[in-house]
């Protein structure tokens, strides 16, 4: 198949094809941005060390200013993109059903298996593409228009350095060869043939509450590092360089998984007890489709669950800032420097996890209208047959926060403990004196005008962070409920009896 008939074929189909197209190369245009926001801040040089600090003095913020910030900062910058790619996942499903039916007319027309993957892959690495290129343009732009010194010639953001030519190249080309590789294993269970789509699927039992051993398994491994630490610094010795970093990538990495995998024992747990003592055909139509696909809400919440997660490790660590802070007031002791810098610092984190709810629940109103329009001929079906449009509504938001709720309960709880395994213990800030002079400079010199203060010891807990908890749920279920506000809104389309005559 030559390229032209390749692209041609791959921008072909309906509306809702258009669509997936847009949201995808929307999703990459962000993702984008937030990559390259992040390869900027670790662009940043660091001087040898002028004026007897390496901190690059033309910005004004600390966090670019000094080096050992610029990992966190470009990490939480990496952390934006993980919704967005999830919203990516998202679009890509978006008319499949559509989407099928023209693959079998390709294979009709006499292309290949092969050549139909290719076709998938093609489409989504263009979108893909679009999307990047867009995001590029963006940065680029943007990177001029930011750039303003103010009086001292001070910078606010990073617009005076620019990824290296290859960096930018890999984040612009890698993104559409990733977006391409998901769409080939999205269809490695499908079959297009000239008489239509067989998709293969085996038989697989009910969810197992297994997930549990892994969301347990990541704070266990956060709170490793202390005993660890303290081991090495008996023996006079530095632990390995990457062992902290791997032990919190991986507790991390390990509480996600577990809290979106255990979403779906979640949704086949709250389909039974809804079946065994729901009342009324919308709570039974919800608790059927439930248990008969419960890994639909892993899929779904994946990338919200990720957010309450940061969102709820950023409530801790917050809570142990303040508890070191009063210490500090208290001894002398503790944390060094400004309390508005830490708090100010802390206030970027909040801002960037509510950012990533709003980026999942454009995941959520893709994924929930995505599913009404698939189901729409069932859904036909059960107004023909007399079943009320309202009923039906209900039995979505049902479907909806049945899963979500104790799945957004068990995010804030591993969030809460990742953080709470360290930042969470008992600190004691030991005794000491010391000696302040009662007289004016001159009468300091003499040892008799000298007084010694006595600290005793102060032993700091910090409290649990139940408002900032309760807000960043709260925030996550009002995102739930938007999302299925708005995919009522297509109910009533996707309802009419006219859809029991389309394929």
């Amino acid at each position: 198949m030559r390229p032209g008939v390749a692209l041609r074929l791959a921008l072909a189909g309906n509306r809702t094809d258009t669509a997936r197209v847009v949201l995808t190369a929307l999703s990459a245009a962000l993702a984008s941005l937030a990559g390259l926001a992040a390869l900027t801040v670790l662009a940043i040089p660091t001087p040898p060390g002028g004026r007897g600090s390496n901190n690059s003095e033309q910005y004004t913020n600390a966090l670019l200013r000094e080096p050992g910030l610029r990992g966190g900062t470009a990490v939480a910058l990496l952390l934006l993109a993980v919704p967005v790619l999830a919203l990516a996942g998202q679009c890509v499903r978006l008319g499949a059903p559509a989407r099928d039916r023209r693959l079998a007319a390709f294979r009709l027309a006499g292309a290949t298996p092969g050549q139909v993957t290719g076709l998938v892959a093609v489409e989504a690495g263009l979108a893909s593409l679009l999307g990047t290129l867009v995001g590029l343009g963006t940065y680029l732009v943007g990177r001029v228009l930011l750039h303003r010194p103010d009086a001292r010639g001070l910078l606010p953001l990073p617009t005076d350095v620019l990824p290296s030519p290859p960096v930018i190249a890999a984040v612009v080309l890698g993104l559409p060869v990733l977006a391409g590789l998901v769409g080939v294993v999205l269809l490695r269970r499908v079959t297009a043939t000239p008489l239509g789509v067989v998709r293969r699927t085996r038989r697989e039992r009910a969810p197992r509450p297994w997930a549990g051993l892994l969301i347990v398994a990541g704070p266990a491994t956060f709170g490793l590092l202390a005993p660890i630490n303290r081991w090495y610094a008996d023996r006079a010795q530095d632990p390995p360089a990457l062992l902290e970093p791997a032990l919190m990538a991986g507790g991390a990495l390990a509480a996600l998984v577990g809290v979106v995998v255990g979403t779906g024992w979640l949704s086949y747990t709250a389909g039974r007890l809804l079946h065994r003592w729901g009342r009324g055909a919308a709570v039974l139509l919800a608790a059927r489709r439930l248990t008969a696909d419960p890994w639909a809400g892993s899929r779904t919440l994946a990338a919200l669950l990720a957010a309450v997660i940061v969102g709820a490790g950023a409530a801790g660590l917050r809570a142990s800032m303040i508890a070191d802070m009063a210490a500090n007031r208290a001894t002398g002791q503790g944390l060094a420097g400004s309390d508005d810098f830490y708090l100010n610092t802390m206030d970027l984190v909040d801002r960037a996890a509510q950012l990533a709810v709003a980026l999942a629940a454009g995941g959520l109103v893709v994924a929930l209208v995505e599913g009404i329009v698939a189901r729409r001929r069932t859904y036909a079906a059960l107004v023909a047959s007399g079943v009320p449009r309202s009923v039906i509504g209900r039995s979505v938001g049902w479907q909806a926060l049945a899963p979500a709720v104790p799945a957004i309960v068990v995010a804030l709880a591993g969030g809460l403990l990742l953080i709470w395994g360290v930042a969470g213990r008992p600190r004691t800030y030991g005794a000491h004196s010391f000696q302040v002079c009662t007289g004016d400079a001159v009468r300091c010199a003499d040892p008799s005008a000298l007084r010694t203060v006595w600290v005793p010891e102060v032993v700091v807990t910090p409290e649990l962070p139940w408002a900032q908890l309760a807000w960043v749920g709260a925030g996550a279920l009002v995102a739930v409920l938007v999302t299925v506000g708005v995919g009522l809104l297509f109910l009533r389309m996707s309802t009419a009896v006219e859809e029991l005559r389309t394929g």
